[in-house]
């Protein structure tokens, strides 16, 4: 299973979309703010990928639903350093549960389109991505994205696509 975690309004909701299908995005779409959960599935070539969607209003539960996670998909609004630090505890809360000590990680830095570049630099700095990538022994990506302009859209199904859990559970069976 593919989670997709992060703080209230950081954009999970629009960028599944746009990973579904980035026809159906423009400057006029909005979502409404997730209260629960989203099974999103996304066809990436002859496969299709289940990506759980929790609300940021789930943060405090969201612990029971790390069961059987091969990856998530962390999503942080780089517009809003505001936020930062809010989506850091949440971030290093779930990366210290031992259920998803073999997880990877994807953390996307959303709004890129009304940000400017060197927000991403302080995100990244407010996040202290560089000593945590020392501390945890989980892989994380950064990448940036727009679910608007569907930047870092072929990044992040390219990842998701890459997914060695679903390589091993093919190998088990021959």
């Amino acid at each position: 299973m593919i989670l997709c975690l992060g703080p209230l309004s950081s954009g999970k909701t629009l960028l599944l979309k746009n990973l579904q299908s980035n026809e159906n995005i423009d400057n006029t779409t909005t979502a409404v703010p997730t209260m629960g959960t989203n099974i999103f599935k996304i066809r990436i070539q002859d496969s299709i990928y289940e990506i759980r969607e929790l609300g940021g209003a789930m943060a405090p539960i969201w612990s029971m639903y790390l069961n059987n996670v091969c990856k998530v998909i962390y999503v942080v609004d780089a517009s809003n350093l505001c936020q930062i630090s809010a989506a850091s505890v949440l971030l290093y809360t779930i990366l210290v549960n031992p259920a998803l000590k073999n997880a990877e990680f994807l953390l996307v830095l959303t709004k890129m389109d009304v940000s400017y570049r060197q927000m991403r630099n302080e995100a990244l700095l407010m996040l202290q991505m560089k000593r945590l990538q020392k501390e945890v022994k989980q892989n994380i990506t950064i990448t940036e994205a727009s679910a608007i302009s569907g930047e870092g859209r072929k990044e992040i199904l390219n990842w998701i696509k890459n997914d060695k859990s679903l390589v091993n559970k093919k190998q088990d069976k021959n």
